[in-house]
């Protein structure tokens, strides 16, 4: 009966990709693009040997395997001992990596926490871990020097609207602001549609202790990353946009996220382009609709997001940049994204874009996708890759050689 009904919804998906896919730019040969993407088909082996130039960095820049045979790390966080700290989604766990002898490759990994319901965001609060559920948040007491936790969970907020188990954009991000409130992302539950519940397609905001829970923006549609800009303390977030409208439309989104603001989902694309389906429900927003301050390539699925500390180990050049995972597309007839990319501020605040990490996208397929960016004490930078089942460690060496 299960292997029936798996059979069943497998074809359907098949069935209504190709339609799309026909009918999109790509024809049929963006519907065996899109196939092979959703499916895994255009997947290649991570390289085994990353130091013979696998990899594209800045200058002065080299990267080294620090931990591999991971099941799809997501979201990673430093610990006061420059451990990391790592959630699987699909796994349902949170572990521990330990490099010992400080050679840049963890020697030990530990189990932290299993039975999770798809954890996602990690954030540290003194000893407290705080951690994400698709459906809650909840904190434990973590010993920094041990690298033991303290106690159970303890519970902080329940109760985070999410779709079912086959739906979309279940998994929650948090982060604590330099106001110290904590922000929860909660992703729409469709590709596309009208949510009865207000706090699908936005970011929330809480108490440290859970109370108090809001919505601070909405319109939103999935917003995985968001993190603070270290000279403003303006908060900005990674957006996904929609699918289905062909290789080129919507642009995924930067948005500098205000209290109340209302960012255009699922009314308005972009420059506020009215939505195909849903652009003549609900004209009164147009107005109030906030534009991205940022645009990348559509598809490229912008994840996490870093604002670069300790620039003084960094070169000049890194000063005002935030460091952005581009996880990949599937919803176009030619792959993009797979790479990490670097975001520079000028000091009017406007904003470039450059290639920080790329090597995911080969001739052979792709390798890699990039979800999430951290640093530790000393400056050196982390990035997960969810498909190879890594996390490298990137550190700057011009500055020391």
């Amino acid at each position: 009966m299960i292997k029936k009904l798996v059979l069943t919804l497998s074809l359907i998906v098949v069935i209504l990709i190709s339609l799309i896919a026909i009918k999109s730019p790509g024809g049929l040969s963006g519907f065996w693009v899109i196939l092979s993407s959703v499916t895994g088909l255009n997947t290649t082996e991570p390289p085994a040997d990353i130091s013979n130039g696998s990899f594209q960095l800045p200058p002065g820049f080299s990267v080294s395997l620090y931990a591999e045979d991971l099941v799809a790390p997501r979201f990673i966080v430093p610990t006061e001992a420059d451990d990391i700290i790592v959630s699987s989604t699909s796994e349902g766990t949170i572990k521990l990596l330990r490099d010992l002898d400080a050679n840049g490759s963890a020697e030990i990994v530990t189990v932290l926490i299993s039975g999770l319901n798809a954890p996602q965001g990690l954030l540290f609060d003194d000893d407290w871990l705080y951690f994400s559920e698709r459906d809650k948040v909840s904190k434990v007491r973590y010993s920094h020097q041990s690298g033991t936790l303290i106690g159970k969970p303890q519970l902080v907020i329940e109760n985070l609207p999410y779709g079912h188990p086959y739906q979309t954009h279940n998994t929650k991000t948090i982060g604590i602001s330099p106001d110290r409130k904590l922000y929860i992302t909660v992703g729409s539950p469709c590709n596309i549609c009208e949510p009865e519940d207000p706090r699908y397609s936005a970011i929330l905001r809480a108490e440290l202790d859970g109370s108090g829970l809001q919505i601070y923006a909405s319109g939103l549609r999935n917003s995985i990353g968001f993190d603070w800009a270290p000279w403003s303390g303006e908060l900005y977030a990674t957006v996904n946009a929609r699918d289905l409208l062909g290789d080129d439309f919507p642009p995924d989104e930067l948005n500098r996220v205000v209290e109340g603001g209302f960012y255009g989902w699922p009314y308005y694309n972009g420059d506020n382009i009215p939505d195909p389906d849903y652009g003549d429900k609900r004209p009164d927003l147009l107005s109030s609709a906030i534009l991205p301050i940022f645009k990348f390539r559509a598809h490229n699925a912008p994840l996490g997001i870093h604002f670069l500390t300790s620039t003084s180990t960094l070169p000049d050049s890194l000063n005002r940049t935030a460091l952005v995972a581009l996880h990949g597309s599937w919803n176009r007839s030619s792959l993009d994204g797979y790479k990490v990319v670097a975001l520079h501020w000028d000091k009017e605040g406007n904003i470039s874009s450059s290639d920080f990490m790329s090597g995911f996208l080969t001739e052979a397929g792709v390798s890699g996708r990039p979800v999430d960016i951290t640093q530790d004490s000393g400056g050196n930078l982390y990035i997960s890759d969810d498909l190879a089942g890594r996390i490298y460690q990137v550190k700057y060496t011009s500055a020391v050689e």
